[in-house]
């Protein structure tokens, strides 16, 4: 059963050697993930379940011991997530939004359960989001989730996706619905509208959906801003 789950942004930014003399610029976005996880931790799950958004050679369950890096933005640095048991062979890389969720957690000293990854393709269609999400939260009796994902990429003319008048709101809905756990709105995330401004979170906020049906959360809003033109939302349920 779903006990607490933490909602993330995951651009390699909030990294501060990644950001180096733009770090400052996210310092509120990156205490809020840390209260977050710190959220997570208090509800002392039996399994941390670390979810976002992959393609498709990423997709699917990393296990813990997998490991990311941030050298393809110039860093060298490393991560893993979660221990690796002492037998555990090498596996695929993760993908950049579970190395930063991987990041967050050694960033906030976890210690508590055992951590899991999954990365879910960005093309999985709503039902899918949700029926994954429900079978994640029968894993254990108590489960937690720390999902990544960012909102549109198109709120300014040097945003990623560039401008587009239609980004504004749909990064409204899905705070509004992160910050509330309010399941129906999530679900009702348009999924192509999602893809069109560039937004990777829509797939795993619908896992999250799914996992918390019937779990009786409730949401807080910790953060909410689109620097660099990308919809950032930090929210905590429990």
């Amino acid at each position: 059963m779903l006990v607490a789950a933490a909602v993330c942004p995951c651009p390699p930014l909030l990294v501060p050697e990644v950001a180096a003399g733009a770090a400052p610029e996210l310092d509120a976005a990156r205490d809020a993930c840390l209260d977050a996880v710190g959220v997570l931790a208090a509800s002392r799950p039996d399994l941390l379940v670390v979810v976002g958004p992959g393609d498709d050679r990423s997709a699917g369950p990393h296990p813990a011991g997998a490991r990311g890096s941030f050298r393809g933005v110039g860093v060298d640095l490393d991560v893993t997530l979660g221990d690796a048991p002492q037998d555990a062979a090498p596996d695929r890389p993760l993908p950049q939004s579970l190395t930063v969720g991987a990041w967050l957690l050694g960033r906030a000293r976890w210690t508590g359960a055992p951590v899991e990854g999954l990365a879910v393709a960005e093309s999985e269609a709503t039902r899918e989001c949700a029926e994954a999400g429900r079978s994640l939260a029968r894993r254990a009796e108590r489960v937690a989730l720390l999902v990544m994902g960012d909102g549109s990429a198109c709120r300014t003319l040097k945003a990623p996706g560039y401008l587009d008048e239609r980004a504004a709101a749909f990064d409204a809905r899905a705070t509004e619905a992160l910050g509330s756990a309010d399941l129906d709105a999530l679900a009702a995330l348009d999924a192509t509208l999602a893809r069109e401004l560039k937004a990777a979170g829509r797939a795993p906020w619908q896992l999250l959906g799914g996992a918390a049906r019937d779990a009786g959360l409730a949401g807080r809003l910790l953060y909410e801003d689109a620097p660099y033109g990308v919809g950032y939302t930090v929210a905590a349920w429990s």
